[in-house]
């Protein structure tokens, strides 16, 4: 063979070896492609999760994640049940309350999950018997809420103790704390006179009034947020962002339409729980809770001196915890205002 011709074949080899890498090395970032995905969301069944009861009736999810991706949707009755699916991998996203979300941060180093939202904040309430008229008269009495550790029960001793009245997790103190589940129990028992009241988001709070409960307090800080795993964040960008754009939507719609919105939210909670909220239950739930998609990185950092102050929570720096270019980047291009960490 000339050389002539050995040299051309040899250069013509290591040209189309050299263009085969370069291919490969730019289809890295399929990695990241919406394909053949199932999204595992998780959300609880109240009325302070709006944003998703809404996303998910309207369809509102599906369509912006695309025909490629599997919605697989999970009611849970607990923010620390959530917590306890998404450390353990069972979820990939959640609505959730603030305090789980900073004990998934914790128990994994910082390392299992983002907030990538806001959602909702308000819509929480100490409902106490009639005559109970200020802190001081709860000295010796029984509060029940969702969860011990949960971001009712953490705002309700911090509000105690801000007061001059100590609990402890086991119960005790001036005042009585009794997580109650499932949650639902709690109006049943405000009813048989078994608790002197409780903290309870929408649509319970509500109920307990419409029990014969009065309002002593109203908690205004951010009750809802979404969180996603690290790892699901890393792998499936475009995925993440199709369930913003979902929630986004879902938000702008309860805005624009409160009444069709607070209908999807009906829809959703009564396909989980078999039934659904009576008319005016609905309307004043949706009435005394602020939706939005700024999670309130201010009032989060309020809620972790609380959670620390009451013993329910170490000293915890939430340096990190915030993700919110995805959603960002959907605010901006539907014209809306973008929110910071």
């Amino acid at each position: 063979m000339p050389r002539r011709m050995f040299i051309s074949r040899a250069a013509l080899a290591f040209a189309v070896l050299a263009a085969t890498l370069a291919g490969c090395g730019q289809s890295a970032p399929a990695t990241n492609s919406a394909q053949k995905v199932t999204l595992r969301l998780g959300y609880l069944t109240r009325i302070t999760h709006a944003s998703a009861l809404v996303g998910l009736d309207k369809g509102l999810f599906a369509k912006n994640l695309g025909p490629d991706v599997t919605l697989d949707v999970k009611p849970f009755g607990q923010g620390t049940e959530e917590v306890t699916a998404l450390l353990a991998g069972q979820i990939d996203a959640a609505y959730v309350g603030p305090n789980p979300a900073f004990n998934a941060w914790q128990k994994s180093g910082g390392k299992a999950i983002k907030i990538i939202s806001g959602s909702a904040s308000g819509g929480t309430s100490l409902v106490v018997k009639p005559g109970i008229q200020n802190a001081q008269d709860l000295r010796g009495k029984t509060l029940a809420d969702p969860a011990l550790g949960g971001t009712q029960d953490v705002s309700l001793r911090s509000w105690l103790k801000d007061n001059g009245l100590q609990t402890n997790p086991q119960g005790g103190g001036d005042v009585f704390v009794k997580p109650t589940k499932p949650e639902s129990a709690i109006v049943p028992a405000f009813i048989a006179n078994q608790i002197d009241g409780a903290i309870e988001s929408a649509p319970y709070d509500v109920q307990l009034v419409k029990a014969g409960g009065v309002k002593l307090w109203d908690d205004p800080n951010t009750i809802t947020i979404l969180v996603v795993r690290q790892e699901f964040l890393q792998a499936h960008p475009d995925v993440v962002s199709g369930l913003l754009k979902g929630q986004v939507e879902a938000n702008d719609l309860i805005h624009s339409n409160p009444d069709a919105a607070a209908q999807a939210a009906n829809a959703t909670l009564a396909s989980a729980l078999g039934k659904g909220l009576p008319p005016d239950v609905l309307k004043a739930s949706f009435e005394e809770t602020k939706f939005t998609n700024d999670p309130g990185a201010g009032s989060l950092k309020d809620q972790v001196h609380k959670a620390v102050s009451v013993g329910l929570l170490d000293p915890l720096n939430l340096d990190g915890i915030f993700d919110l270019h995805l959603l960002n980047d959907v605010l901006k291009g539907s014209g809306q205002p973008q929110v910071d960490a």
